[in-house]
């Protein structure tokens, strides 16, 4: 009887290890463009449902409380809600303002300024949902400085006023949003769209700020390819310049491939966490893409440290 506790005992142990740690990926699915929250000290994360562009109507969401377990919460939004909206939902972003919840995404992937499509908003009174549409039409639709209208991401600053940065095709947008985020605050100079388009860019942009520097964050390299890959710059302003300081996140050929298009948490315990995704080693559709976990931190001088790909993924932390 002893030896027979013995073996259960055995064998559960890598059971209990392996619940103090994340994994990666963290859920299964094929989900791409991770944009990581927290609210009410839950872990939000917003990912794109990873498809052809014609099955890529919908979007799900996953929470936790600890980053090991999540719960999926299907379908928050899809096309039926987004009315101009037919196909390629992708990259969401999302912000908390006012008590209401506000989903940023892209739509039907144009590729001129006769196509109808772009970024669209959508609301919701809970972070799961459902959400609606916030204007019935994109927020831009048009190519203003070459920026393809997609991979958007809403950055708050210290003044509490919120930027829409956003661009494809190699080229980078920074916007300011109005209040009721239905459209844009002019800068002084009249213009409305501003490029900060760094060395390397091509797509997937975020933006972070510590210790008063504004840290601006894209992706390099084709996202169906190996290469794919995260770069950052640094600046005193959102609005740059940014000067390319180097790569912080790319494969590793005995992890994964094509890790890139990323967002960043950093929680109250000063732990800094970057989610992206990636691709599994042999996989080669290039939509058969993970959303992965792993930690992510700095030196003296406040430059990013390149980031080790995990199978692991991160400890169980708790809000």
């Amino acid at each position: 009887m002893k030896f027979n506790r013995l073996i259960i005992f055995l064998f559960a142990l890598p059971l209990f290890s392996q619940a103090q740690i994340s994994g990666n990926p963290i859920f299964p699915g094929w989900y791409a463009d991770p944009e990581a929250q927290i609210f009410d000290k839950t872990y939000w994360i917003y990912p794109t449902y990873s498809a052809k562009y014609k099955e890529q109507v919908f979007m799900d969401a996953f929470s936790s409380k600890d980053l090991i377990t999540w719960t999926k919460h299907e379908k928050i939004i899809d096309t039926s809600a987004i009315k101009w909206a037919n196909k390629a939902m992708w990259a969401p972003s999302i912000t908390k303002k006012d008590g209401k919840y506000y989903l940023f995404f892209g739509a039907n992937d144009i590729q001129n300024d006769n196509e109808i499509g772009g970024i669209g908003v959508a609301v919701a009174d809970k972070p799961e949902g459902p959400y609606k549409d916030h204007l019935g039409k994109p927020l831009v639709d048009k190519f203003y400085n070459k920026a393809q209208p997609i991979d958007q991401f809403v950055f708050k600053d210290k003044d509490n006023q919120y930027y829409l940065i956003y661009g494809g095709w190699s080229h980078c947008n920074i916007a300011k949003l109005n209040n009721d985020f239905t459209g844009f605050i002019p800068y002084s100079d009249g213009t409305t769209f501003k490029e900060i388009t760094p060395e390397g860019y091509v797509e997937g942009s975020f933006m972070f700020i510590r210790n008063g520097k504004y840290y601006f964050m894209w992706s390099e390299g084709g996202w169906t390819g190996p290469d794919y890959s995260v770069a950052y710059a640094m600046a005193d302003s959102p609005l740059g310049p940014f000067k390319r300081i180097g790569k912080i996140l790319k494969q590793d050929p005995e992890v994964a491939t094509g890790a890139g298009h990323h967002s960043v948490i950093h929680d109250a315990k000063d732990l800094w966490y970057i989610v992206y995704h990636r691709r599994p080693i042999g996989e080669k559709d290039g939509n058969h893409r993970v959303t992965c976990i792993d930690e992510m931190s700095f030196d003296k001088d406040g430059l990013i440290n390149p980031v080790k790909i995990t199978k692991e993924g991160v400890k169980k932390n708790k809000l």
